[in-house]
């Protein structure tokens, strides 16, 4: 058994570019590595060392089977990031606690339940993004103009229907030409950013595990590093944990100030493949981790 195991799942498999950098990062410290699908019953999680959640991209529809995956390892081993956390953050309704403490975040509006629909709807006049608080991949996320309401309320009402909550928010005109710019964090220190071109067209993406992004490195701003570090501060109050990993999604304004727009402290990509020197500090942290 690896010393570290790095939870991924099935339709991941070979489809995780930062993998195999961190494999190679770990075994620099030396500790042995490899990836195990969350959901496969013969995996003995317990004879790791630690468990690293990373590509389990396909978590979403089962969620909760995935929190009880996740609070059995924990009784067993070291797990990054731990069962509490990973519950917090897979709904996305946290972003609603980040937003009353005074953190600039995407304006959203909630709708959890049918009634909530329309009033979530109107709140913009331009176009909205609509999307459940439960996701991952941007699935089930889908921009809509003023004349299509009536597609952006039947897929609220299908997302209900489906046990979830909606989100709705104003699609920011700065992202076709800025794009997000996502800073990533590792033991609790800031390792680097990356650039994610736009990615709603205004059609809904196709099938698939995860929708395909253009990825770029980027420097983040004093503005954007100083919202980063304000977020990762606000984590850990939060949960009570400083996380192993973390990336907090920026986008900007109308008026070029950064907002987030997400906290992933789940499965991340955190694309090592943008920084020469992040798989290392990532594998540094999991050592230091582990002692």
């Amino acid at each position: 058994m690896p010393d570290v195991l790095l939870a991924s799942c099935a339709e991941a498999a070979g489809r995780d570019e930062d993998e195999p950098l961190l494999v190679a990062a770990l075994a620099a410290e030396g500790l042995t590595a490899s990836a195990a699908d969350w959901a496969d019953p013969t995996v003995d999680w317990s004879a790791a060392t630690a468990v690293v959640v990373r590509s389990t991209w396909d978590y979403a529809p089962r969620r909760d089977e995935f929190l009880t995956w996740a609070r059995r390892v924990e009784e067993g081993t070291r797990l990054a990031n731990p069962a509490a956390v990973l519950a917090w953050n897979t709904d996305k309704r946290y972003l609603r606690e980040l937003a009353g403490a005074g953190v600039p975040v995407v304006p959203t509006a909630w709708a959890e339940g049918p009634g909530d629909v329309d009033g979530a709807l109107s709140r913009w006049p331009g176009d909205v993004v609509v999307k459940p608080v439960v996701s991952a991949g941007a699935r089930d996320t889908v921009r809509f103009p003023p004349e299509r309401r009536a597609g952006a309320r039947e897929l609220a009402e299908g997302i209900l229907a489906s046990g979830r909550a909606v989100m709705v928010q104003p699609y920011l005109a700065r992202l076709d030409a800025e794009g997000e710019t996502g800073l990533v964090y590792v033991g609790g220190t800031y390792s680097h950013a990356f650039g994610k071109g736009a990615l709603l067209a205004g059609e809904a993406l196709g099938p698939g595990l995860f929708a395909e992004e253009t990825i770029t490195a980027r420097t983040a701003g004093p503005e954007q590093r100083a919202l980063g570090d304000r977020v990762l501060a606000w984590v850990r109050e939060r949960t009570g944990e400083t996380p192993l990993y973390a990336r907090v999604d920026l986008v900007p304004g109308d008026d070029g100030a950064p907002q987030v727009i997400e906290v992933e402290l789940t499965e991340p990509s955190l694309f090592l493949t943008t920084d020469d020197g992040a798989a290392a500090r990532f594998a540094a942290a999991i050592r230091s981790r582990i002692g």
